[in-house]
């Protein structure tokens, strides 16, 4: 099975904001299109091309329905239920220094990079080493949107979230489970995934502008970028029949990211160069596309990952 699907799924109708994102994603989780198969017996694979498909389709929205099927992975590993019909997200960053806090059972302290900050119903939210699952609409849950200044992923309804001692409702596993656990790196794999599929939808767009004409160096930049794409699915469709069973994943997940991530780097690069500048100032959705996956892939943090990457390997070598 191929992680990218034949057919690349029918995009979002315009204007796409983060209202028309949250209906789309409360229609989704509705319907069963969230119950993504979870990691663990063999459907690795399937959960990954669903998640490929989310990203090809509108990277915003995948990053919504990947944050909510990563809380409902969370959970199971946890042995707990989510709340029923409830849209989840994961909330763990703890960038330049903030973070969020447990004392007492209560939350404080300001998180970063939330997702759907006002169309989620719960998040789990790292506080220290702690897991702990909460209602938002709890008094005490400060929304701050306008954080979000960024011109990519901006209908992902994104910003900062302050926790003004706010109780929660459940801790999600013992301290330190959540970074410990091994789906946190079959997640990180994931939103891999993710990043591939946000790459194929420029790729999508690229080769419809060209359909009417194109020169040699237009077509040797496509099929360069296509022979990368490719390649990098083939690394993660090659991981997905191992990564389950391997008693040290990390390393093979952090090459599937290094991969695809150079992979995306080179789709941001080059399509642009491929249509010139008519269609990033003239089409929205392809500007939009551009835009967002330059963004999400800072999720991986570049010289950094690949210096722990590297270090991984020589590690390995004198093991």
């Amino acid at each position: 099975m191929n992680l990218l699907k034949d057919l690349p799924p029918k995009p979002l109708p315009l204007p796409r904001t983060a209202e028309t994102l949250g209906a789309e994603l409360r229609r989704m989780l509705v319907a069963g299109a969230l119950d993504l198969p979870l990691p663990g017996g063999g459907t690795v694979l399937r959960r990954w091309r669903e998640l490929a498909g989310f990203g090809r389709r509108d990277l915003a929205l995948a990053r919504l329905a990947e944050g909510h099927a990563d809380a409902v992975a969370i959970l199971a590993e946890a042995a707990q239920a989510p709340a029923p019909l409830s849209l989840y997200g994961v909330w763990a960053s703890k960038s330049s220094g903030t973070g969020a806090e447990l004392h007492n059972g209560r939350l404080s302290g300001t998180v970063r990079f939330c997702s759907g900050l006002t169309g989620l119903d719960r998040a789990l939210v790292a506080a220290g080493d702690q897991l702990v699952e909460l209602d938002l609409s709890t008094a005490g849950v400060e929304r701050h949107p306008d954080a979000w200044q960024s011109v990519g992923m901006d209908a992902s309804d994104s910003g900062d979230v302050v926790f003004d001692d706010v109780p929660v409702d459940r801790l999600v596993g013992p301290p330190g489970w959540y970074v410990a656990r091994r789906g946190f790196v079959l997640g990180g794999t994931g939103v891999a995934a993710v990043w591939l599929g946000g790459a194929a939808g420029v790729l999508d767009s690229v080769r419809e502008t060209l359909r009417a004409k194109a020169d040699d160096h237009q077509l040797a930049h496509l099929g360069a970028l296509h022979a990368a794409l490719r390649g990098s699915e083939a690394l993660l469709a090659s991981a997905a029949a191992t990564i389950e069973q391997s008693p040290s994943p990390g390393l093979l997940n952090d090459t599937c990211r290094a991969s695809v991530e150079r992979t995306a780097r080179d789709v941001v690069d080059l399509a642009p160069r491929i249509t010139g500048a008519g269609p990033l100032c003239r089409d929205r959705r392809f500007a939009q596309q551009v835009a967002d996956l330059q963004v999400f892939i800072r999720q991986h943090h570049g010289e950094r990952d690949l210096a722990a990457l590297g270090r991984a390997l020589l590690e390995e070598a004198g093991a």
